[in-house]
């Protein structure tokens, strides 16, 4: 009985949320207007389901406005197999287009008439700037509109009542990432994606032939693609439209590229926005940059502009996910909309949804533009937000070394060491510790072969140009090893008092974070331990605690997306097909929960919510139901650890044989290749900018330090560096380990846990989703203090 009581409680955990919140009686309709964004499918297919799973009626309406002033057969109620496959669709299936018609008051009264025959008081809006702005213009004039219509007998008194006002909800889909509110718009993470693999593989035949490459990238009126495309690849030189550069940008930028060619570096890359200024508000074009190198180096120099390739092309699972909660959030909002509340926009603060006043996101983006056409160029980064402003500042001091007359040196030596498996976004991280190190004053040594290495003497100190390049590099260049300190502490404190190390910044996974625990435990007998040590968590599992997202996590779950879609397709092609996928990350569900939503899986098994027998005879009902209908495949993934009797190999037997007659089955264990590939460009920056922070926090506390001759002892000197909801937060070990299931090698609480329900119901399971609460103005500027999506 106890345990029936328990199964039936974890099941119903999910289900308090949505209880009151029912669509019944309601319509809602759905567009997608402005330019297209990867993802905005993934949008649709959350609003469709999300609605027909509270009991509304959910309507495409097709070629945005323009669709809905024209009405008739662009007006269509969608189902549930209506969205069946578009995940993984770039574009917008439902179609985008510029409608001067809905600009007018006439094209706005034929609009309201279409909604309001077919009962659709609540519309979901996904675009830019421009048509949320148009969106919440109708909303303003709906009574109005109606009214008008009542009186030419266009709408009878009764259908006015009935549809009294209009529901407005946002969700910003724009490649530029240029709206304020939110960290991240949807098709971004994807705009960059394309862009990066470009650049990987430009840079390859640059340095075949020591070329000058000039890459111009999309952002008309934002930088953002362009400044963190540079950040990721490690460009020479990037012009943005927000921050053009200072007088005598031409000579400074050949010194640059001349230094570069001395240094027998055999390749330069230039990034450009398409919206590039100068301080005068002249146009910087990628042709003047190209004549410019041509004229004063000689230099055998190429222009390459991406175009709209930037806007092709599959969503990366960040856009999917991202997508897909915008999309379910953006339902509940409509749900929970009464006639006094203002349209709102749902966007993305750190890892959290939250809901913001659609006029007033709107007013602070064309503030920057205003602050652009005014020369203001220090508010418009300002206003663009935090993270912006570390973006640039960090790519400033990665990029331009500073002669050594300029830097203060402190006489300190940080090492660097990777620790664990290797993850990809490691060498990245390493780069930047290397270089702020060096900038702040420090000796950097680079440490090989993780812990063992480091109680060898595997030591050798690294300079500024020994890192270049290392961004796009998978793998750890240092080499990592899962050995733990405790059996060769005597060797490590002789290697540290060798080496005068002052410091240690390790980077790496659940063993960098058990080797600072026995560091730490080590330090009354080994006095070399006293000194400053951080930890950046790096592994694809996600399971380091003291931090919300790990380097390497999104470069595999955009291995085991791809590798879901090819999947998908296969079955697709031979019909009543179930694959059975087998994520890494131990006894953590990040991987396959996660890559299950990103690839529309219709079940994933995790350790954290335990399953049994009846769950998985559940899930065989659900797919023997799934084939009678169009969508004749199914895909479930499996994390590795998730149950000890429950395998891979039970769980395809078990599928083989229940569902012999309807459909066969497919395993499928992907194992090590999702460590492995160039990293993402999350990962890349992800880790670039944890790593300089962790070293900024190390030259803090030397500085501090100085001349008082002060061992560090403390707990505050011994820490994670990680991402906790919103903010980055150093934590002492020593607090961490409350939180740590040391067991299982995973965190005691884990927010993604709250995304689990989505999956479940974008799959047709029965579960409910957590509310989030409204989010507020105040924190537009404070914004980025997460340094998660926001990049």
């Amino acid at each position: 009985m106890d345990s029936e009581k328990q199964d039936s409680e974890r099941k119903g955990s999910f289900r308090t949320f949505l209880e009151h919140l029912s669509g019944a009686g309601k319509a809602i309709g759905v567009l997608t207007s402005g330019g297209d964004a990867q993802g905005m499918n993934a949008a649709v297919r959350a609003v469709v389901r999300m609605g027909i799973y509270v009991g509304a009626k959910v309507y495409f309406i097709y070629e945005g406005y323009q669709g809905m002033v024209d009405g008739g057969r662009n007006i269509v109620e969608a189902d549930w197999e209506s969205v069946s496959s578009i995940l993984q669709m770039g574009g917008t299936v439902i179609g985008s287009a510029r409608c001067k018609d809905f600009r007018s008051r006439e094209g706005r009264l034929r609009a309201a008439l279409n909604l309001t025959r077919l009962g659709i008081t609540n519309l979901c809006v996904i675009g830019g700037d421009g048509s949320l702005t148009g969106a919440n213009l109708f909303r303003k004039e709906w009574s109005g509109l109606l009214e008008e219509l009542a009186r030419d007998g266009k709408l009878q008194e009764e259908e006015v009542q009935r549809s009294g006002y209009l529901n407005v909800v946002g969700m910003v889909g724009s490649i530029d990432n240029d709206f304020c509110g939110t960290d991240m718009t949807i098709g971004t993470d994807s705009a960059l994606h394309r862009i990066i693999e470009v650049v990987d593989a430009i840079m390859t035949t640059a340095q075949s032939h020591q070329r000058t490459f000039v890459l111009e990238v999309m952002g008309r009126h934002c930088g953002y693609l362009a400044l963190v495309s540079a950040l990721a690849c490690g460009a020479d030189w990037v012009f943005l439209p927000e921050s053009p550069p200072e007088e005598g940008w031409q000579e400074n930028m050949c010194v640059k590229l001349s230094e570069n060619r001395a240094r027998k570096k055999r390749l330069n890359i230039i990034i450009v926005a398409e919206g590039a200024i100068d301080s005068q508000n002249r146009p910087i074009t990628s042709e003047q940059i190209k004549e410019l190198v041509v004229t004063q180096l000689g230099y055998d120099t190429r222009v390459t502009i991406l175009g709209h390739v930037q806007r092709g092309g599959t969503p990366s699972a960040f856009d999917r996910i991202l997508a897909s909660r915008m999309g379910v959030e953006a339902v509940v909002a409509l749900l929970q909309a009464t006639p006094e509340t203002p349209a709102c926009v749902v966007s993305l603060n750190g890892n959290q949804a939250v809901r913001l006043p659609l006029v007033e996101c709107v007013q602070m983006t064309q503030d920057v533009q205003k602050a652009m056409d005014e020369q203001r160029f220090s508010d418009a980064v300002r206003l663009r937000g935090r993270s912006f402003e570390n973006n640039l500042r960090i790519y400033k001091r990665l990029a331009i070394k500073l002669p050594d007359s300029q830097i203060t040196k402190t006489n300190c030596n940080v090492g660097v060491i990777n620790v664990g498996a290797p993850a990809a976004g490691m060498n990245a991280a390493v780069r930047a510790a290397v270089r702020v190190g060096i900038a702040d004053g420090h000796r950097v040594f680079a440490i090989y072969d993780g812990f063992e290495g480091l109680a060898k003497g595997q030591i050798k100190e690294i300079g500024w140009g020994d890192v270049g390049g290392w961004t796009g590099q998978g793998g750890s260049i240092l080499g990592t090893k899962r050995i733990l300190p405790s059996k060769i502490m005597q060797d490590i404190a002789a290697q540290m008092r060798t080496y005068s190390l002052n410091a240690l910044l390790i980077i790496g996974g659940f063993e960098a974070y058990l080797g600072l625990l026995e560091l730490s435990a080590a330090r009354e007998r080994h006095p070399e331990f006293c000194v400053p040590m951080v930890m950046v968590p790096a592994t694809v599992s996600n399971n380091v605690p003291g931090s919300d997202f790990s380097i390497g996590a999104d470069t595999a779950l955009n291995t085991i997306t791809d590798t879901c879609d090819r999947i998908k397709q296969s079955a697709s092609g031979t019909k009543r097909r179930v694959f059975i996928i087998e994520t890494m990350g131990g006894y953590c569900g990040y991987l396959a929960n996660m890559g299950g939503l990103a690839a529309g899986a219709d079940a994933a098994y995790i350790f954290e919510e335990p399953f049994d027998i009846r769950d998985l005879q559940t899930n065989v009902a659900h797919l023997t139901e799934k084939m009678k209908t169009t969508i004749q495949r199914g895909l479930v993934l499996r994390n590795e650890s998730c149950s000890e009797n429950y395998t891979t190999d039970f769980i395809y037997q078990l599928y083989s044989e229940e569902g012999k007659g309807v459909f066969d089955c497919r395993k499928n264990v992907l194992g090590h290749m999702q460590q492995g590939g160039a990293p993402s460009p999350f990962d890349r920056n992800f880790g670039t900018k944890m790593s300089a922070r962790a070293m900024q926090w190390i030259t803090e506390k030397l500085k501090g330090s100085q001349g008082k001759g002060n061992k560090f002892i403390t707990d505050d000197s011994i820490c994670v560096l990680g991402i906790s909801k919103r903010n980055i937060v150093f934590q002492p070990v020593a607090e961490l380990k409350r939180e740590t299931d040391f067991e299982h090698r995973i965190p005691k609480e884990q927010w993604w846990l709250k995304l689990r329900p989505l999956m479940k119901i974008l799959a047709k399971y029965k579960a409910s989703y957590e509310v989030s609460e409204p989010g507020q103005m105040e924190h537009l500027l404070q914004r980025s203090n997460v340094e998660t999506a926001a990049i």
